[in-house]
């Protein structure tokens, strides 16, 4: 016992110091998630060793693992996935499962590599949503287009992938593949149908357990991470992997409360974010051996580079094909297409279940999550290079610079005001529409002393930004939409 505590006070210390290291880098331009994988491989059996993976330590990991992806199938509207995009995002990963497959089978890199499996073409399909949604949070990009088209493509990106696995990686006969599917939907459909009549009855049981959400009783709580344990448990049985009933809960529980709940969601992020899921990044980290990720660079770029090419350049492709629904400029569509090319966690399950059949070797799957790692780093950096760049449209800049090269500084200072106006209209259409909501819960005369201090500090700010681009604030709300902006 005492082993596996020093083990577990050491990975907690890694995630407490963690998010402070990520602050002090200039620019934030690393992940919390990159720093916690690092850790993890420095300290892990591979590296100084001070972290032992022993049972308990592997138990809270997969705890960690169902709580981000409950999270992630949390964040998935079942409107999205019907909706036009959600359509055109299925689409694509069918077509980026098919050139993974004609990639790892016919390439003769892969061959020689001995990783010309199923689970190495699932792992090039994949987007890692639910290490993407802090990071979209963080960078402000939540709710906006781009962000709206990341979380569009990249649910399918981790949906397919976690769908195919449990199709595909089965060691049963067809029939029996689809015999325990179809048992597993079953009980999930019962998981989302007793708890939604239940609301719509307004049924006393129901009632008890929303009044009693915040009290010591923390029901809503107890019966979400009832139903995320009961659904992995089953999985287990069913000899599936415990990534589908994580997500599957969390698909659920947003199918129950499809408005979503301020409250649930602090405790769920605070009990994932909090504990749990840094242990699974840590261990992550730790399984990577460092010497045999060393031994094979070869591999660890290729695989990098083919995920770029298989699951970046079709989520361009499509972004560009459909541009009369979704009107990006060319450097938003690059944008998206990076961040949906983050794969980490799906990696680190379709990996392990390859070793555990031997399927593949441990030390190509250490380079394979490496590659996952790493594009945890290099596509958030790269997709946020793309995405401050695209507002400055630097095509439209040099084309102009060439036209006239003696005017190039007031070339390049007008499209930096045009990025810098483009900034300030889109914070304050954010603050807009918070002080619109704000208003529309209670009325502005109902609100409590706390309410009418943020509405009034909301609007001194709008009007604080108006007077800094000479606007008038008695006589506008918000920037006029007749700007001549460059276009690409």
């Amino acid at each position: 016992m005492t082993q596996e505590l020093v083990s577990l006070t050491i990975i907690m210390a890694v995630a407490a110091v963690s998010p402070i290291v990520a602050q002090l880098i200039p620019g934030r331009f690393i992940p919390q998630t990159v720093l916690l994988l690092a850790a993890g491989a420095a300290l892990g059996p591979y590296g100084l060793g001070v972290i032992e993976v022993n049972d308990a330590v592997k138990l809270l990991n997969e705890l960690g693992m169902a709580f981000l992806f409950l999270l992630a199938g949390y964040e998935i509207d079942p409107k999205r996935l019907a909706g036009h995009q959600g359509k055109v995002g299925l689409l694509t990963w069918g077509i980026t499962l098919g050139l993974a497959w004609l990639v790892v089978t016919f390439l003769p890199f892969f061959t020689k590599q001995g990783i010309n499996g199923i689970a190495t073409v699932i792992a090039l399909t994949t987007t890692a949503l639910g290490t993407l949604m802090p990071i979209l949070k963080e960078r402000s990009l939540e709710g906006t287009p781009i962000g709206d088209a990341i979380i569009s493509y990249g649910t399918w990106g981790e949906l397919g992938p976690i769908l195919a696995m449990a199709i595909l990686l089965s060691t049963r006969t067809g029939w029996q593949t689809m015999l325990v599917l179809g048992a597993f939907l079953a009980i999930c459909l019962l998981c989302a149908m007793l708890p939604t009549k239940a609301l719509k009855t307004g049924h006393r049981l129901y009632r008890f357990l929303t009044e009693n959400a915040n009290t010591s009783s923390q029901t809503l709580m107890r019966l979400t991470t009832f139903l995320l344990i009961f659904l992995v448990t089953i999985s287990a049985l069913f000899e599936l992997d415990a990534v589908l009933g994580a997500f599957a809960a969390g698909f659920i529980l947003r199918y129950i409360i499809p408005d979503g709940s301020k409250s649930l969601e602090m405790k769920l992020e605070g009990v994932g974010y909090g504990f749990l899921i840094p242990v699974f990044f840590v261990v992550s980290g730790a399984a990577i051996n460092v010497r045999a990720v060393a031994g094979r660079p070869a591999l660890l770029v290729a695989f990098i580079v083919m995920l770029m090419l298989i699951r970046a350049v079709p989520v361009y492709v499509a972004l560009s094909l459909d541009k009369r629904k979704n009107p990006l400029s060319s450097h938003h569509r690059v944008t998206v297409a990076l961040y949906c090319t983050t794969a980490l966690p799906i990696i680190v399950a379709v990996t392990s279940l390859a070793v555990k059949v031997g399927t593949m070797q441990s030390d190509t799957a250490s380079t394979l999550v490496a590659a996952g790692a790493i594009t945890v780093f290099l596509m958030p950096l790269l997709g946020s290079i793309t995405y401050q760049v695209a507002d400055i449209h630097p095509v439209t800049a040099v084309r102009e610079i060439a036209h006239t090269p003696s005017d190039w500084r007031t070339i390049v200072r007008e499209h930096a005001q045009v990025r810098a106006l483009l900034h300030h209209q889109d914070r304050l259409k954010r603050m807009a529409e918070t002080l619109k909501s704000l208003e529309k819960q209670e009325g502005l005369n109902g609100l409590d002393s706390r309410r009418a201090e943020l509405v009034e500090r909301a609007r001194l700010e709008i009007d604080r930004q108006l007077k800094e681009l000479g606007l008038d604030p008695q006589l506008t709300t918000q920037l006029p939409h007749n700007y001549r902006y460059p276009k690409n």
